[in-house]
């Protein structure tokens, strides 16, 4: 399938079938295009969290605003981030640059101090927010993947992160939900299926400059 037909076929599955599971091969994929999707900086404030349990599915339907496709997924991924991007988390990161790429410290380490003091002058808050804005971009990765390996999917704000940070025990991973995306097939009968697109004109959003 073309990027531009699967992104026309995708949308926002709001009924999966339930009877039918992803296949592991399907699940890893999406794994790897997680670790894949670009960050600010390289520095990977996200974890992924996958579930393929009903059970909790149902239970965490309830801190979902009753959205059935939490409960009828296949799976549910749930991103979140990391609570703490310290010294040592950054730090971290260019042990795996230099152990990776072999890079040498004297190359890494102007960039490697400058990044640790920035770090140090933001405020908690403004931190979160930077972290929020990977786990977007690692969402519009994901999205664009299920498209292109027929996966349906769901894309959702609208759950409650502290019932789920709670039911998931995320706090003690130094982890806090922010963004849910339900994954499987589309059930039959989901009338948003066959729906047409409804999207501005593309010379109403693009803009050439010659």
């Amino acid at each position: 399938m073309s990027n531009i037909k699967a992104l026309n076929w995708r949308y926002a599955t709001k009924k999966f079938d339930s009877a039918k599971v992803l296949h592991e091969d399907k699940i890893e994929v999406l794994k790897q295009a997680f670790n894949l999707t670009a960050t600010s900086y390289g520095l990977q404030p996200l974890k992924l969290v996958v579930i393929n349990n009903k059970k909790l599915q149902r239970d965490l339907r309830a801190f979902s605003f009753d959205q059935q496709q939490v409960e009828t997924a296949s799976h549910v991924l749930v991103l979140c981030i990391e609570k703490k991007v310290d010294e040592d988390f950054i730090n971290n990161y260019f042990k795996r640059v230099k152990h990776l790429r072999e890079t040498p410290e004297e190359v890494l380490k102007p960039f490697q101090e400058f990044l640790v003091e920035d770090f140090k002058t933001k405020a908690e808050e403004e931190i979160q927010t930077w972290a929020i804005n990977q786990a977007y971009l690692a969402l519009g990765t994901l999205l664009t993947v299920c498209a292109t390996e027929e996966i349906d999917a769901c894309p959702m704000e609208g759950f409650e992160p502290d019932k789920y940070d709670q039911l998931l025990n995320l706090g003690d991973k130094n982890l806090k939900s922010v963004l849910v995306l339900p994954i499987g097939y589309r059930a039959e009968d989901d009338m948003f299926s066959s729906l047409k697109k409804v999207r501005r004109p593309l010379d109403e959003v693009i803009i050439d400059i010659d």
